[in-house]
């Protein structure tokens, strides 16, 4: 992936800018590469995209935070690296490097290769998944995993999941990845939280699905039966006529929204057949088979 220097794009020296500097640098770059002022010329259509681009992305407080560790990663440390190799040419003369300049870029490596040893490193972070039910993820809970170390031996670890969590979501434990070297910090544990499916709930963004199970005659003259909410039990209203397929939609009670509410819990509809009527069933359809006159099939072309 090339990386795009979106300060440098919008005409700025730095990532210092403040958001009036960046929308002043947008406003005098996009008129002066707009495709209407420069129409025949292909690079100012492509330049005028890039920086539309970097004043998408640098004037959102977020997306800018996210970018600005990029920048740092990928322009920052080069710039330090080139000031400090200033700095050390600036010291000798062109005169006195003439007669010592062998011996000077042999101490210069030495001191380097002395520096790096030294350089505190980071830990490398380790990465892992765990998986919790639908309910354990609602209420939150404190949960135990066992990982191997290093060393060879089991680590045991708990992990305070908080209730709410969205599926995916990463919890993080400082400093408890790889060791750092040279006295630099450990890396970090990282786990993906994975929210399982039960066979009472699924789990689609914030809203529950489950399904709600009725007998033909339910079906047809209506009733109301019992759903199981994650919390409690409510009575639904089945209206007559209700089909296969058809959805009842119960708001606030489905997965928590992060902002204190909750998604829709959603009932998919199923009419079920016995699959070993009696005696007395059996009578009974075989006379309403007789009957009625009701023919789904009438509606097909």
């Amino acid at each position: 992936m090339i990386f795009k220097d979106y300060y440098k794009i919008l005409g700025l020296e730095n990532n210092k800018a403040t958001p009036d500097e960046i929308k002043t640098a947008y406003r005098e770059q996009a008129k002066k590469y707009h495709p209407d002022i420069n129409s025949e010329n292909n690079f100012s259509e492509e330049r005028f995209k890039d920086i539309n681009e970097a004043y998408k992305v640098l004037s959102t407080p977020v997306s800018r935070r996210k970018y600005d560790r990029m920048w740092n990663s990928n322009i920052g440390k080069k710039k330090k690296v080139e000031e400090s190799k200033r700095e050390e040419g600036s010291l000798f003369s062109n005169f006195f490097n003439m007669f010592f300049g062998e011996q000077l870029e042999e101490k210069q490596e030495k001191q380097k290769k002395k520096s790096k040893e030294k350089v505190a490193i980071k830990g490398e972070n380790v990465e892992t998944e765990i998986e919790v039910s639908i309910e354990e993820a609602f209420y939150g809970l404190d949960k135990k995993i066992s990982l191997r170390a290093q060393n060879g031996k089991m680590k045991t670890f708990t992990v305070k999941i908080p209730a709410g969590i969205r599926n995916g979501e990463k919890i993080r434990l400082i400093g408890q990845g790889k060791k750092g070297e040279n006295g630099g910090k450990n890396g970090d544990l990282l786990i993906r939280i994975n929210i399982q499916d039960s066979k009472k709930y699924a789990l689609r963004g914030i809203d529950l699905y489950t399904d709600l199970k009725i007998t033909p005659w339910e079906a047809v003259l209506g009733t109301k039966v019992s759903v199981d909410t994650i919390g409690e039990t409510i009575f639904l209203h089945i209206p007559k006529g209700i089909e296969s397929g058809e959805k009842v939609k119960i708001p606030e009670k489905g997965y928590k929204d992060g902002m204190g509410g909750r998604g829709e819990l959603i009932a998919d509809v199923k009419i079920m057949i016995p699959k070993t009527p009696t005696k007395e069933e059996m009578e009974f359809f075989e006379k309403l088979n007789q009957v009625s006159t009701f023919n789904p099939r009438n509606n097909l072309e």
